[in-house]
């Protein structure tokens, strides 16, 4: 489960990078250089939560910590966009948050490999 949440991440903010990218083909970009680094931050940050997807994938158990960390951060982000009166989307972000930290937290992280069979 954490790797499809971790999974959904990564589309949101590929989404959010496409965006910005039509945004400054579009020429409505105010800022060109706000605009790319956002885009360039984005993309940095879909990479790394696309690392911690494949960690899961492959029933890693390094990836439990950093994984509760990053949706521990994006609480104080969907709530600051609640206050914004962007609520749904605060909302949105403050769900998938809780469920990534669960699913982390409940996630089978034992390691296969250290145990002998007896």
């Amino acid at each position: 489960m954490a790797a499809g949440v971790c999974g959904l991440q990564v589309l949101a903010l590929l989404g959010f990078v496409v965006f910005y990218l039509w945004e400054l083909t579009q020429d409505s970009a105010d800022d060109v250089a706000r605009v790319v680094m956002s885009a360039l931050l984005i993309a940095v940050f879909a990479v790394g939560i696309g690392a911690l997807a494949r960690g899961w994938l492959r029933g890693d158990n390094w990836p439990n910590t950093p994984t509760v960390v990053w949706n521990l951060l994006l609480v104080p982000v969907g709530w600051s966009l609640v206050q914004g009166d962007h609520g749904v989307v605060g909302a949105l972000v403050i769900l998938v948050a809780v469920v990534g930290i669960v699913a982390a937290i409940r996630a089978d992280t034992t390691d296969t490999e250290d145990v002998s069979p007896e």
